[in-house]
């Protein structure tokens, strides 16, 4: 079953179509004259049912890059701002990114044929992202439009994934993030980062054309893939103990837009053993501590969640309440 708030809408991209449930959320006030609240978020997918990999497919292409903006002046600023953060931090690295262009949701007919999702994708780099998403000029980069992948076209919008990570006794797996990482310090969220193009060979896209569809199929798996390293990196848990990832939806946080795959994952390990294994977790410097609590706990933590976190707990809730009548 595939939920919506709002109908189905059309949308065109660059001469291709995208039909997406859209669901905008206010959390206290979402807006006013110069800011956004940080919590508040957008659901750019929403797929209760859960999706396998095999649901779930890619175009990756270059017709899904990021647009320059026509103001060069505007555009300049990427690169001046990029210097000013590599003066303060030598250790920056411009990493290749996926960038979300977009998505095409198929829900199927309820009985022979399952619901399918493509995702529309491109590349972009850390540069990039820091210059346009996280710029405090971020909302001059935005085109006004209903439809996302226009709204964002002059953004990088990297496509980032999350976990919601559920224990052998029925508790949720939340992290509080280190006062020393660059994004919402302090703040609550699930585990989980980005798929890496460089993990599976990608630099750009100079690719013989004939190799599309193996790509395609490469980018896909990576999807899966990266958010299981990244719960395996952040949390300590052995790769064996965790269910293959269901695809819930996609979240984007309304401050600076940014896009959030998220996935439902299973740990066959209650929450004492993930406790003893969070200890020594690969990248447990990015978290101060880690929860395990029941679902109305994290209710009650959502208020500081960044945006898109908060919307992947509505995407798992989604989830939940489908479950119940199915």
């Amino acid at each position: 079953m595939l939920a919506f708030s709002r109908p189905y809408s059309l949308c065109r991209s660059r001469g291709r179509s995208s039909k997406f449930g859209k669901v905008i959320v206010d959390v206290a006030m979402e807006k006013d004259a110069t800011t956004v609240n940080p919590s508040s978020f957008t659901l750019l997918a929403s797929t209760p049912s859960g999706l396998s990999p095999s649901q779930v497919s890619v175009d990756f292409s270059d017709a899904y890059d990021r647009i320059p903006h026509s103001d060069v002046s505007l555009e300049n600023t990427i690169s001046e701002i990029w210097e000013q953060r590599s003066l303060k931090n030598n250790s920056l690295f411009n990493g290749k990114k996926f960038r979300y262009g977009g998505c095409f949701l198929d829900a199927g007919d309820g009985s022979n044929r399952e619901p399918r999702l493509c995702l529309h994708l491109g590349l972009t780099d850390y540069r990039t992202f820091v210059g346009t998403n996280l710029s405090p000029l971020w909302e001059r980069f935005l085109v006004p439009s209903e439809d996302d992948s226009v709204l964002c076209q002059h953004t990088s919008s990297p496509l980032g994934n999350g976990a919601v990570v559920e224990t052998k006794d029925n508790k949720i797996l939340v992290l509080q993030r280190s006062n020393n990482v660059g994004e919402f310090p302090g703040h609550f969220v699930f585990p989980g980062g980005h798929p890496e193009p460089q993990e599976i060979g990608i630099t750009s896209h100079q690719y013989v054309k004939e190799l599309a569809e193996s790509i395609n199929i490469k980018v896909s798996q990576e999807m899966f893939d990266s958010i299981v390293r990244e719960v395996v990196e952040e949390i300590g848990v052995p790769a064996s103990s965790l269910s293959i990832p269901t695809f819930i939806g996609i979240s984007r946080r309304n401050l600076n837009v940014r896009p959030t795959a998220f996935f439902f994952i299973k740990c066959s390990l209650d929450s004492k053993e993930v406790q003893q294994f969070y200890s020594s977790a690969q990248d447990g410097y990015e978290s101060t501590q880690l929860y395990a609590v029941p679902m109305v706990e994290v209710e009650n933590m959502t208020s500081r969640m960044p945006g898109c976190h908060r919307g992947g707990f509505s995407l798992y809730k989604l989830m939940v309440d489908n479950r119940k009548i199915t």
